[in-house]
């Protein structure tokens, strides 16, 4: 509970922690968000870390001139990027090892047939959007990877998605996340901000678990 405490009061009141960080480490600051950004996007295990919220609040200090928008932009977009890739490959590989495993119950042939057919009509916009859904965003590049969608489809849209999502938050954070109404409410920002990115997987749920029920 002290674990899970910790971790709430972190993605809570990011803005005091990473302004604690980058008053602390100074440059280094960036290469923890470039971590934290690849690791978000690019290993299944790590759907927990904050990603929206965090462009925002690094926005907000590159207003406050604690960071610098020129170069977090860029050097954030190429974390997303890798971090799509790597878990594209790393599903891939797994993906084709399974199969090719005589008694492979984890992922049958069929069901990898309808992925790659799904990823072949709908990839595209898939990779892309999912950029805006905080966890389908890390499972959606390993899927893709499974699917065996077309490396160079995914690549297209993955750095399209990676540009619209990093600089879309972190220029509305630089934007908005100084005025006098949104600084003072940042806590409540953050929360409103994990909410709505997470509505439109919960409404995917509900709809998916009553169809379920009616069939």
């Amino acid at each position: 509970m002290d674990l899970l405490a910790a971790f709430l009061d972190i993605i809570l009141h990011l803005d005091a922690h990473l302004l604690a960080l980058t008053q602390q480490y100074g440059v280094w600051v960036y290469a923890i968000l470039f971590l934290i950004i690849f690791a978000e996007t690019g290993l299944v295990i790590a759907p927990f870390l904050p990603g929206d919220s965090l462009l925002f609040v690094a926005g907000a200090l590159c207003g406050m001139e604690a960071l610098q928008l020129e170069w977090l932009v860029p050097l954030l977009v190429l974390a997303a990027f890798c971090g799509d890739n790597t878990n594209y490959w790393v599903g891939r590989l797994i993906g084709l090892r399974l199969i090719n495993r005589a008694n492979a119950k984890l992922i049958r042939p069929e069901h990898l047939a309808k992925t790659h057919a799904f990823y072949e009509k709908h990839g595209g916009k898939t990779v892309m959007l999912a950029r805006f859904l905080p966890i389908i965003r890390t499972f959606a590049p390993f899927v893709a990877g499974i699917g065996l969608m077309r490396y160079r489809l995914f690549v297209l849209f993955s750095a399209l998605g990676s540009v619209a999502w990093i600089s879309s938050l972190t220029v509305a954070g630089f934007l908005f996340g100084n005025i006098p109404v949104v600084k003072n409410n940042l806590t409540l920002i953050i929360v409103g901000i994990i909410v709505i990115s997470l509505l439109p997987a919960v409404s995917e749920f509900i709809r998916h678990r009553k169809s379920n029920q009616s069939a």
